[in-house]
């Protein structure tokens, strides 16, 4: 099985490239499908266009079109791609997927049909003829080694096409989401060494590629002293794309009619109303009426629901799309002002807001991000397996406590207690100290008579942007269950997380 080398016009995205080549350099008889899905701009069309050209394979950009003009041009490009002397007639999409079919008569042939769900809109039927068409023991089939690729950027379509009683469930040999570029690879992408800078940049626009390009034209903070500088002229600048880009999200989804509702709803959410409840106060809903907006903002891919882990039944909500959440916390409030180019007077009056609904919680989420996907196994003593807020109550007192870090352990094969490998504080703007980690302490003594979990071996995590005081850093020297962690740490670019040496305290 040969492995097609990575343009290197693709940045990352290498465990995504060694899936698809093998996925279509598989020399074994019998046509294959597979199913690539994720969020439009996160460089899913480069990937797909790059590995067919790459294999000797067939592309289709599909379009919104009639089903007769969608036909017409899936003939044409086939007649291009044979060198034939004009278009392939196509009757109807039973002539057209065995037609794809039978590219891969003589070899494997990659076959990428881009934008699918454009197709099926003009075709209800085209899934389930193609479940006919990949019938085991189908002569088109079985003489066939046709590797189908079937690509859509409408999450909720695409996560439906392989559930349940889907006609596709069970034909495909490949189902690959296209997630945007996590924090340390969103870093090296935009082409930012400083740590503080590079959670800043990526609390506004996160691991989307495309925002780095055609978005802002290539426009990167040269340094921290130009952030304020590019925010305004990138991202509050009405000529640039991405000033309109979070409304474009929700427009393009087909399932999210209702704009108005899902802007209140991330609204909330921006706001810090995390539960069902919350957001149903600050909407003006009931809680039972928001099941189906919500639902379908999972399905899209925008909203996370997180269980707590610590109280059974409890859930809170999170936007996964940094853009949104800035838009809805900076700049659906002043859009008229923006509108105007008054993006400097706005982003003056927004740094507050902008560091408490937008930074903060998204440095909360890279601490958690680093726990679970970058973190050393000896910082936990283990894989951490999950990473998320919880809140813990005293019985004793009717307080409650929050965490903003709760990493667990691998459930255990038997009935036993779930590994608690550290509760955590994070802060961006505020320094912590001696009274923080006293507090952790105390919050721990509760979860020891907690049933569920074992806090035999659970640490305590600090991470902040701001720093450590002197009497933490010392407490933390002496103690194995104490890790501190900074901005360096969490990049992997200065200082080491640690239960005995902490990171080098960095400035905000």
């Amino acid at each position: 099985m040969a492995q097609l080398s990575k343009p290197k016009g693709i940045f990352d995205r290498d465990v995504e490239w060694a899936e698809l080549t093998r996925f279509a350099t598989d020399e074994r008889p019998g046509a294959t499908l597979g199913v690539v899905s994720g969020r439009r701009r996160q460089g899913k069309t480069l990937l797909l266009y790059e590995l067919a050209r790459a294999s000797g394979g067939f592309y289709f950009g599909a379009t919104e079109a009639t089903a007769a003009d969608a036909l017409r041009r899936l003939g044409e490009a086939l007649g291009a791609f044979a060198d034939a002397p004009g278009p392939v007639q196509l009757a109807d999409w039973s002539a057209a997927v065995d037609a794809l079919l039978a590219l891969g008569r003589e070899r494997p042939v990659t076959v990428v049909i881009d934008e699918f769900p454009y197709l099926v809109r003009a075709a209800r039927d085209l899934p389930s003829i193609i479940q006919h068409a990949l019938t085991p023991g189908r002569p088109e089939r079985a003489e066939s080694r046709t590797r189908l690729l079937l690509c859509g950027s409408a999450l909720s379509f695409m996560g439906g096409l392989l559930a349940g009683s889907a006609p596709l469930r069970g034909r495909a040999g490949l189902e690959l989401p296209v997630q945007p570029l996590d924090y340390r690879a969103a870093a090296a992408f935009w082409g930012i060494e400083d740590p503080l800078l590079a959670v800043k940049v990526f609390a506004i626009v996160g691991g989307t590629p495309a925002y780095r390009r055609e978005y802002v034209q290539d426009d990167a903070p040269s340094g921290p002293d130009d952030f304020d500088s590019w925010v305004v002229r990138a991202v509050l600048n009405p000529a640039r794309p991405l000033f309109r880009e979070a409304r474009y999200l929700l427009a393009e989804d087909p399932d999210l009619r209702d704009a108005a509702l899902y802007h209140s709803v991330l609204s909330a959410v921006a706001e810090g109303n995390a539960s069902r409840g919350g957001i149903a106060g600050y909407i003006g809903r009931k809680a039972n009426d928001l099941q189906h907006p919500l639902t379908v903002l999972e399905d899209a891919g925008l909203l996370v629901r997180e269980p707590d882990p610590l109280r059974s039944g409890r859930s809170s909500y999170r936007i996964t799309e940094p853009l949104i959440t800035f838009y809805q916390a900076v700049m659906r409030p002043a859009w008229t002002a923006l509108e105007q180019r008054r993006g400097g007077d706005v982003w003056r009056r927004s740094k507050r807001r902008y560091a408490s609904a937008v930074l903060g919680p998204r440095f909360e989420e890279i601490v958690r991000q680093w726990a679970i996907r970058f973190a050393d196994l000896d910082v936990f003593d283990g894989i951490v397996a999950e990473a998320s807020a919880a809140t813990v109550t005293d019985p004793s007192s009717r307080t409650s406590h929050e965490l903003d870090l709760v990493a667990l352990g691998e459930p255990p094969l038997g009935d036993g207690p779930r590994p608690l490998l550290a509760i955590g504080e994070t802060k961006w703007g505020r320094r912590l100290g001696q009274a923080d980690l006293e507090r952790l302490r105390r919050v721990r003594e509760l979860l020891v008579r907690r049933p569920g979990v074992d806090t035999a071996h659970t640490r305590l995590l600090l991470a902040s942007a701001e720093g450590f005081t002197e009497d933490l850093i010392m407490a933390a020297s002496t103690r194995p269950d104490v890790i501190l962690v900074d901005p360096g740490v969490l990049y992997g670019i200065e200082g080491r997380a640690s239960t005995s040496l902490p990171g080098p305290e960095l400035r905000a």
